[in-house]
């Protein structure tokens, strides 16, 4: 998944005139495999869950692994985009995530659940370098009037990595597990879960030498070349010496929006599978279960085509608005149903550090919902998303609106 807007805590001092189109078909690979890693996790959940005997609560710390490394290496991979460019830092995230996708082979080899959780965190901390760099290169990658409409192009490539990844996971970790019942304890458990986990290994060596392959390549072409610059820092020309982006609620606000809108899409999309293999909702296997997980991402990439389209003349809070209130009305109706009811300037920088940071929000409500689930039942923890498609409503109607102007007599007032 990719958040419109990302940048890195950088800027170029000039953009190209012309849109390069062989550097944005490089680049755009590396939006279909950040998407595919980061959701292939919503088969790898229900599949550790079984191996491990896991809780709601301990499953979802899988993650919390995952999307608390956005929180924890974004800042940094902003800095090492200035220290050493845009090219360089995505050649450096992609080898971290192949490092990643390997350690999953000793964590299958030893069935440890901690190991699991380790190659998580490194995964995602070359995820996170990734993005932070190819978000913003793709924007000067031509004129800065079509730097939109090539964003939505290249994450278009990215939620079609969303889309695919929970069917080939389907396929490949949960297909060639052998159906057998885990023993009670003892060596003949341990004996149990490494036989499980060993599905785990193909997939993630595959993605690994991918990872590499792509790595190379991006080492190896030429790009054009962009200078990098530092922002503006407190007394610089256009910046204010008291300025914070504190003082501009319409951006924390935003960022409050893409944490809780990341916390409800990740929490969704990481139980959905055994929600729908439950026997009072599909009552099916969690191999098809899982298949049909590729639906709801399918529909993330299909919004994503129709608000491009829809926001040409509709206003973006607006569409944003009804975006959100269908989702939590939809989220609604299945908390209150069985399933079966139809057929059918200058703060640039530090601003979209907060922004990529807000993206723990996919560690931090997946928690929530386990543990909800564990309590309740996983039917009944579809609540907590519900409550955060309300507060993303709010600043749809409200939030974007509420800019530094508006509150500068109170800060005056606070200094």
């Amino acid at each position: 998944m990719a958040i419109a807007g990302i940048t890195s805590a950088s800027r170029t001092k000039n953009t190209l005139g012309h849109t390069s189109r062989g550097a944005l078909v490089v680049v755009t690979t590396l939006f279909f495999m950040w998407g595919f890693c980061t959701v292939l996790n919503d088969a790898l959940i229900p599949h550790l869950q079984s191996i491990f005997a896991l809780s709601y609560l301990k499953a979802s710390l899988i993650q919390l692994a995952f999307f608390g490394s956005y929180f924890l290496f974004a800042p940094a991979a902003g800095s090492l985009v200035e220290r050493i460019g845009y090219q360089r830092t995505m050649v450096s995230g992609l080898v971290t995530m192949s490092l990643g996708a390997l350690l999953f082979v000793p964590a299958a080899l030893t069935a440890l659940y901690g190991l699991f959780l380790a190659a998580q965190v490194v995964l995602a901390a070359g995820v996170t370098i990734l993005q932070v760099a190819a978000n913003p290169y793709v924007t000067i990658l031509g004129p800065p009037e079509t730097a939109s409409s090539r964003l939505n192009l290249t994450q278009a490539f990215n939620t079609l990595g969303d889309t695919v990844a929970p069917y080939i996971g389907s396929i490949f970790l949960l297909g060639g597990a052998a159906a057998e019942t885990a023993p009670y304890g003892g060596s003949a458990l341990a004996a149990f879960r490494i036989r499980q986990a060993a599905t785990v290994k193909v997939p993630y060596i595959a993605i690994a030498a991918t990872l590499l392959f792509l790595a190379v390549a991006i080492a190896l072409y030429k790009f054009p070349r962009l200078e990098v610059t530092q922002d503006f820092r407190p007394g610089d020309a256009g910046g204010s010496l008291h300025d914070s982006i504190w003082k501009h609620p319409h951006l924390w606000l935003g960022a409050l929006a893409i944490f809780v809108y990341v916390g409800a899409e990740v929490s969704i999309g990481s139980f959905l599978a055994k929600y729908i293999a439950g026997p009072e909702i599909g009552n099916m296997s969690l191999q098809k279960a899982t298949q049909l997980v590729t639906l709801y991402w399918a529909g993330m990439m299909l919004g994503r085509f129709v608000g491009s389209a829809i926001m040409q003349r509709i206003a973006a809070n607006r569409l944003l608005t009804v975006a959100a209130t269908g989702a939590g009305l939809m989220t609604l109706l299945s908390f209150f149903t069985l399933g079966h009811l139809a057929e059918l300037g200058s703060l640039t920088g530090r601003g979209s550090g907060l922004l990529v940071q807000a993206i723990v929000g996919g560690a931090v409500f997946p928690v929530l919902m386990g543990h909800l689930a564990d309590i309740y039942g996983i039917h009944r923890a579809l609540f907590l998303p519900f409550l955060c498609y309300l507060l993303i409503v709010y600043y749809g109607l409200r939030g974007w609106r509420i800019a530094a102007t508006e509150v500068q007599s109170h800060i005056s007032h606070m200094e």
